[in-house]
Formats: C-alpha cells, sequence, structure tokens
C-alpha cells in the first residue's frame, strides 16, 4: 500500500490553486510536490489526477502520494537484526547495535543498517526506502531515526539542532569531569595526516558539547551529553580534549578490547515532533549491556 495524505477542501479553501493547497496545508516541499507529481497516482482529486495549477471546489477530496512505487536509494536488501522500538506509515525509531554502520559505503556495501532496513520493508510488504535522518558513529548504540518516505525525511532533518529534536547521549569516561557539569565549547576540525581523526583547532568549524556527571563509577563516570551543533566525533573529541576520553576509544583515547570493543558511546534518549501530525515523540532505552559491566 502506498503512503497518502487526503485534504477535504472546505469552502474558504474552494479556488485555491492545488499546488498553493500541497504545500501550505499539506506542508510538501516544492521538492516533494516536483516529485509525485509526475507520478500517474501522484496527485488525486475525488481519484482523478490533476495537475498542481487545478483550482478544486469545495468538498473535494485531494490526495497526494508520500511514497514512491520504486526503491531510488539503491540500498541492497540484506536480511539482518533490527531492533524497532517504534514504527508507523512514515518513520522508524530502532536501537541501533555497536559494531553496525548506518549507511551503506566503502566496505560496507551489504552489512549496514540501510541494507537491513530495506530487507524489512521488502519482506514485510512496505512501499518504503531507506531515508536516513541522522547518522550514528559504528561503535556508538542507541536510538535513531530513518523516515519511509522523502518528505517525512525533509520534516525531520529540518528539525535537526533545533528544539524540536533532542538527543541524549550516555558515555563512559576516563577519570570523573570537574566540574561535574558544564559546557565545551571548543571548534573541531580534520587532523592533519589522518584520514578519520578530527581536533580541536582555532580554524575548525563552531562545536559545542554540553555534560553533565551522572555518577562516578571508580576511576571512571557516567556522563549525559547534548549536542548543540553535529560536528564529525564531537563528543568524542570534545571529552579527550578535556582530559577525559571515552572509555574503549581507540582513537582518542586507549583502546581496551578486553574493557569493552569499541568507545562507551550510547544514544539513550531521542524526541522529536512527528513529520506528519506534529506531536511530540519520545522514547528511551536503557545502557547496553557492554556499558553496564564498566561500573563493576
Amino acid at each position: 500500500m502506498s503512503r497518502r495524505l487526503e485534504l477535504t477542501v472546505t469552502p474558504e479553501l474552494a479556488g485555491v490553486k492545488v499546488d498553493t493547497l500541497l504545500k501550505r496545508h499539506l506542508r510538501l516541499s516544492g521538492t516533494v510536490v516536483r516529485r509525485i507529481k509526475w507520478l500517474e497516482d501522484g496527485i488525486l482529486l475525488d481519484g482523478v489526477r490533476v495537475h498542481t495549477d487545478f483550482r478544486p471546489e469545495a468538498g473535494q477530496v485531494l490526495s497526494v502520494r508520500l511514497s514512491g512505487p520504486e526503491r531510488n536509494s539503491g540500498v541492497v536488501p540484506t536480511p539482518g537484526p533490527l531492533d524497532i522500538v517504534y514504527e508507523d506509515e512514515d518513520l522508524i525509531v530502532l536501537n541501533k547495535a555497536p559494531g553496525v554502520s548506518v549507511h551503506p559505503g566503502p566496505g560496507h556495501f551489504d552489512d549496514t543498517l540501510g541494507n537491513f532496513l530495506v530487507d524489512y520493508y521488502e519482506k514485510s510488504g512496505q512501499e518504503a526506502d531507506f531515508h536516513p535522518v541522522h547518522r550514528l558513529d559504528r561503535g556508538t548504540s542507541g536510538l535513531l531515526v530513518a523516515a519511509k518516505h522523502p518528505h517525512a525525511q525533509e520534516v525531520l532533518k529540518n528539525q535537526l539542532h533545533t528544539e524540536d529534536f533532542h538527543r541524549v547521549y550516555l558515555a563512559v569516561c576516563e577519570g570523573v569531569p570537574e566540574p561535574y557539569s558544564g559546557v565545551i565549547d571548543a571548534p573541531l576540525g580534520p587532523k592533519p595526516g589522518s584520514l578519520m581523526e578530527q581536533m580541536v583547532r582555532p580554524d575548525g568549524k563552531s562545536a559545542r558539547t554540553k555534560y553533565g556527571v551522572l555518577r562516578r563509577w571508580g576511576d571512571r563516570a557516567l556522563v549525559s551529553l547534548e549536542l548543540e551543533t553535529g560536528r564529525t566525533h564531537q563528543i568524542r573529541v570534545h571529552m579527550a580534549y578535556i582530559g577525559h576520553p571515552l572509555t574503549g576509544d581507540f582513537l582518542y583515547g586507549t583502546e581496551d578490547r578486553a574493557l569493552i570493543p569499541r568507545p562507551a558511546l550510547h544514544s539513550g534518549y531521542l524526541s522529536f515532533r512527528h513529520p506528519i501530525t506534529g506531536e511530540k515523540q519520545r522514547f528511551s532505552v536503557p545502557l547496553p549491556e557492554d556499558m553496564a559491566r564498566l561500573k563493576l
């Protein structure tokens, strides 16, 4: 089944162009409208295809298709585990396992979350594709939202780094930060000579991370972290910069695979406004076992 939105034309909206109704009242962007208007059943009025300059009458029902008849992402469907926290016609919220990449790329063509999602959509008969909203590093676990169609993706992406889209990360770091709470404000940029590493540098991009110590675990601490900006490796670089690298961080701290085989970072809380209803959605997942063991 395709995902559609409907609008019953009221007397006040009678005579208003379809294009205006789609953009102002269904909040579709020009990009989305241009994509769907070429589909045979992209824009219908009382079940009949219409052009965007048509002016409907009161009582008519405008229907617009959000999902595409074909998957254009190019992501190869591959069976894989998914921990689904929430799902509806427009989006899916996952609890990502550590060690899994989000996007297909060099070296990870068919073993990513994107591959697993497309396979899941295919097998469950959903007309949906992989439309990522944000990302987590391969080693990071926790909450992640992906859209099922371009409109939902666009709306959610526009919420990033606003009050509507809120994430709280949990991390275990070496030592106990002093003071117990604060904001790390240090610009970040690439480290010369490295393909992966970032570093604090005066000519870097602005980066701010809010942190708070939740509890002390011996010579380590469990901390909460909130990003005010979204730079690559921001949490990991900032925590190392203040002298408290994440436990197990092979790039910015000390790797100890016997202790934990990845940087101890987890996306524990996520909230956003639903791209269709506008209602606030809130999700949380507990600390994964490999991080919880670090308190022992």
